[in-house]
């Protein structure tokens, strides 16, 4: 992530890295400090006070070393920790090239459906 990305593009990066492709879901970010960002709306538990995903900057709001978490479709509640990390990460090393957003560059292990469906082995 770079200074400039937004809650926003960084969320688009995870969901990128776990190929999910029903994005219409809901989603949120939960900082340490319990202020919630994802899509400000009124009509999804009007009571709680939702910051802007696409306008707060993840480099200024949570600081290296901070744990938080990111929920993907917040009725199934896929959740995933998070923390900054205080390295900085050459993209040319790292990714080959500057990327025009956010992306993976480290991963490892299977990618779960996000509707829990089994993956296909070829048998019947």
């Amino acid at each position: 992530m770079g200074p400039s990305h937004s809650f926003a593009d960084f969320a688009e990066a995870i969901d990128a890295a776990f190929a999910r492709w029903d994005l219409s879901h809901l989603h949120a970010f939960e900082l340490g400090d319990g202020r919630l960002i994802g899509f400000p709306d009124d009509s999804f538990e009007p009571d709680v006070v939702w910051l802007d995903h696409a306008e707060l900057k993840v480099a200024r709001e949570v600081k290296p070393g901070e744990p938080f978490e990111y929920v993907f479709d917040l009725g199934d509640n896929w959740r995933h920790s998070c923390v900054a990390e205080s390295e900085k990460a050459d993209p040319v090393e790292e990714y080959g090239e500057i990327p025009a957003r956010p992306v993976a560059i480290w991963g490892w292990g299977w990618i779960p459906d996000q509707y829990g469906r089994e993956s296909f082995d070829g048998e019947e």
